[in-house]
């Protein structure tokens, strides 16, 4: 499995964790930015990444039935990890506003889901998807992202698996750090500036 140090290089390699400063849609200010996409654009720097990520799924999980993931940044990551595992792997699409799954995706009653996705913040998604395991009278097993930057404050109640936990502060517009007034914010996925 790859090192802290290692995965973190990796990161970098592909643009996937960025610095400079950030607001993010919450409206917090970031020194940094991860933006899996970039990591899994790049499967040649991206493979042994993944690799370990798996590694350490099926080392905490010995019985995962299938694999759900949120779209859109979890649907890359998920394929990966369900190619690696050998396990099928569906997605579930925003309808209205709110989780659903489409294309004729299933979960069977009683399967045991392992939920992943690229990045864990809030939690927000993968609980949204969660729920989806539940209605279908299934089991969640866990959860899973490549990167973990929710400092242990996620929505989440179950354990947490990732290739890596960063620990990137955030802060409120009032209370920006120098290093960080001195830069010329950038919105990430937004066109325009607020």
């Amino acid at each position: 499995m790859l090192s802290y140090e290692e995965s973190l290089q990796i990161l970098k390699e592909t643009n996937a964790l960025i610095d400079g400063h950030f607001i993010l849609s919450s409206g917090l200010h970031s020194p940094q930015y991860v933006q899996c996409a970039q990591l899994l654009s790049k499967p040649f720097k991206s493979a042994n990444f993944c690799k370990s990520f798996a590694e350490k799924i099926s080392k905490e999980f010995k019985e995962i039935d299938l694999i759900l993931s949120p779209a859109m940044g979890g649907v890359v990551i998920g394929y990966e990890i369900g190619r690696l595992l050998k396990k099928e792997t569906i997605f579930s699409e925003r309808v209205e506003g709110q989780f659903k799954l489409r294309r004729d995706f299933q979960i069977a009653k009683k399967s045991k889901v392992l939920i992943v996705e690229d990045v864990i913040t809030t939690g927000k998604s993968s609980i949204e998807c969660s729920k989806l395991v539940e209605i279908a009278g299934a089991e969640v097993l866990g959860f899973a992202c490549l990167i973990d930057r929710s400092n242990r404050n996620s929505l989440i109640n179950k354990k947490i698996v990732s290739q890596v936990e960063i620990n990137i502060p955030t802060y409120s517009e009032n209370n920006l750090p120098n290093n960080l007034i001195s830069l010329t914010p950038i919105k990430p996925g937004s066109r325009e500036l607020k």
